[in-house]
This record gives structure tokens, C-alpha cells and sequence, in this order.
């Protein structure tokens, strides 16, 4: 089955979001309380919408409950820490969406009309505070940056900053200090700064020099380490993080599998996952302390066609995948000794081309 689309959404559309649970993410990347998970939410991309999960919270198990409309083209999907709202930007229609949580449900409503973004945003990323959006434009080469009213969820235009060329992802540190954007066609990792009172972005010096063709960046909960997944040359960038100035040094890079598009790092900062679009499988490792190093944890496990978007919920129990061409989630189970996976039952379906997934608690 093919597809006629941009070349960056058919490399795996940067799949993370705010992933933690309390919500990619793909997208920030702060480590919140680890509660069990309550609902998922998974952007379809050729389907125009947003499928709802409610998430076993003992095994980790997927229900379907409904979907609702999004914009052209969802291509990422975030949710803020209180569990309230999330936040899914739309590269057809070059908006954001807002949406209200039902806590009981796990159902969406729309939060009054779109918001405009850059031209084909491919992102989107809550600060851990729950006070700002950030969105990664793939095609106008900048980063849109929000504010969030916290009692409606609404969100209102700060500004762009410059980025990279062809910005694919953008997630926020967990201090909420930092930004940081891969740019998939300069091949490099963007930083800035963020206002605590305004939201606004800075640039923290010059991009720096990734693998080819990065797709996805990740943040670890302590702050120290920074990961990239790059598509093109089938690796994990690993860079330590300065946590005053929010620099980047790199250090090493790490094979993974065939095209890796996503990377998430799990609550307990120990193990990193990767989401091979390829080789349709999930690359594991296990991280050092110390260095940030990465060491592969046995061989890759299978999941479905294409996999696109990778999360690992806030318990740190469980790790989601969407397969965008069996238009389904995969989940699995982590062995919190070894960092292993482990298949929950058959994937689940979502809508048409899945690109990315998160999980919430949904304590609101």
C-alpha cells in the first residue's frame, strides 16, 4: 500500500509527543508522578482524527472508546501533567487543536477553534508545568510557542523562533528550562531557552551536528542526557545535557534498527526505546548512570507494519507503538528489572495511518 505524502511524515512523523503519560512526546519530556495510566490517544493521520483508549491499568491492555475529528492531517498528539487537556497539531491544515479530557470516560470535546501554527507542523510538546505549547513547523523552518489558559485549556500565540531546516520534532527537558528541536534536513539538534513567565524561546548557541536524518529527540527525567533517533543512518545520538546553560555535548551514537523514528526514554530513566519504521520492530536499552551511555538489551522485538511512534506510560510499566501501515497500536509490557519487552495480547486498531501516540492518567 503506498502513500503519496511528504517525505518526513512517511519517515515516521517524529512519534513521541509528550509520552510520559501525564502525557510527546513527542511531545516534552518531564517525568511525572508514576501513577498508572487511564487513557490513550493516538493521531491518525490519513483518517483526519484522534482515537480514544482507555488503558488497563494492572495489564497495560488497550480498549477502543470512539474517535473525534481533528484538522488535515494530525500528525502529533501531546497532553498536559494535570491530565485535563491535550493538545494534537495538524500538518494538512497548519493549526493546533485543543481538547478537554473527560476524566471518567476518557472522551474529547474540542476546545473552541483551531490555532494557527507554522507551515506543516509536525510536533507538538507540553512543558512539564503545564503552562506552555511548543510546535516544531517542518516546512517554515521555526517553532510556534503557546501559552495555555489553565483553567480552559486554550491556547494563545507567544511567537516563532528560528530552528534548523525541516524541523521534525521538539520536546521540552524536564525542569522545563530547555527546548530542544531536531531538525531532520540540517541533521542537527536545535536548543533554546524557555522564559519561565512568558514561554518565550531563546537560542542556546548553535545547532549541534546529529546522525542523518534526525527524526525524533528525547530528553531523560533527570535532565543529564539527551537522545535522537536518526532515520537515515540507523542510530541513537547520544549528547550529555549542561543543566545550566541547556547545551548539548555530544558523546557517542549506538546502531539501532532499520529507520529508526522514534525514541523515548522511560520514567525511571534506565532504559531507552526505539521504534524501528523499517525493520518493524522496537529496538531496547539499557542506559549508564553515569555517562548516558546506551547498551542494547537483547535482540528487537517485533511489532507491527511501519512503526512510526513509540511512549512509554508515566508506571513505567508499559510502552505503546503505532504502525502506521496495519493502522493499529502495539503494547508491551517492561520488565522493570531488565528493561525487556514483552507483547500484550494482538495490537489493537486506531484509525488510518496512526503517527503517534500518547498516554495520560487523566487525575483531573
Amino acid at each position: 500500500m503506498k502513500h503519496t505524502l511528504p517525505n518526513s511524515i512517511l519517515r515516521g512523523l517524529l512519534c513521541v509527543g509528550f509520552v510520559l503519560a501525564a502525557g510527546c512526546g513527542g511531545g516534552g519530556s518531564s517525568a511525572p508522578p508514576p501513577v498508572a495510566p487511564k487513557f490513550a490517544y493516538v493521531a491518525n493521520f490519513l483518517s483526519n482524527n484522534v482515537s480514544e483508549f482507555t488503558v488497563d491499568g494492572t495489564t497495560g491492555a488497550l480498549s477502543n472508546i470512539g474517535s473525534v475529528s481533528a484538522s488535515a492531517g494530525p500528525s502529533s498528539v501531546a497532553a498536559e501533567p494535570s491530565g485535563k487537556f491535550i493538545y494534537v497539531c495538524n500538518a494538512g491544515s497548519n493549526d493546533v487543536f485543543a481538547f478537554s479530557i473527560n476524566s471518567t470516560t476518557g472522551a474529547l470535546t474540542a476546545i473552541g477553534s483551531s490555532v494557527p501554527a507554522g507551515t506543516q507542523p509536525l510536533s507538538v510538546a507540553v512543558d512539564p508545568s503545564g503552562k506552555f505549547v511548543y510546535v516544531g513547523n517542518h516546512n517554515s523552518n521555526d517553532v510556534s510557542a503557546f501559552t495555555i489558559d489553565p483553567s480552559t485549556g486554550a491556547l494563545a500565540a507567544v511567537g516563532t523562533v528560528p530552528a534548523g531546516t525541516g524541523p521534525e520534532s521538539v520536546t521540552v527537558d524536564p525542569s522545563g528550562k530547555f527546548a530542544y528541536v531536531a531538525n531532520g534536513t540540517s541533521n542537527d539538534v536545535s536548543a533554546f531557552t524557555i522564559n519561565a513567565a512568558t514561554g518565550a524561546l531563546t537560542a542556546v548557541g548553535a545547532a549541534v551536528p546529529a546522525g542523518n536524518g534526525p527524526v525524533l529527540v528525547w530528553a531523560d527525567p533527570q535532565g543529564k542526557f539527551v537522545y535522537v533517533a536518526n532515520f537515515f543512518s540507523n542510530d541513537v545520538s547520544e549528547f550529555t545535557l549542561n543543566a545550566g546553560t541547556g547545551a548539548l555535548t555530544a558523546t557517542a551514537s549506538v546502531p539501532a534498527g532499520n529507520g529508526p523514528a522514534s525514541v523515548v526514554v522511560d520514567p525511571s530513566g534506565k532504559f531507552v526505546y526505539v521504534a524501528n519504521q523499517n525493520s518493524n520492530d522496537v529496538s531496547a536499552f539499557s542506559i549508564d548512570a553515569a555517562t548516558g551511555a546506551l547498551t542494547a538489551i537483547g535482540p528487537t522485538v517485533a511489532a507491527g507494519t511501519n512503526p512510526c511512534s513509540i511512549t512509554v506510560d508515566s508506571s513505567g510499566k508499559f510502552v505503546y507503538v503505532t504502525n502506521q501501515l496495519t493502522n493499529d497500536v502495539s503494547a508491551f509490557t517492561i520488565n522493570a528489572a531488565t528493561g525487556a519487552l514483552t507483547a500484550i495480547g494482538a495490537s489493537v486498531p486506531a484509525g488510518n495511518f496512526p503517527v503517534w501516540v500518547v498516554t495520560t492518567s487523566g487525575n483531573n
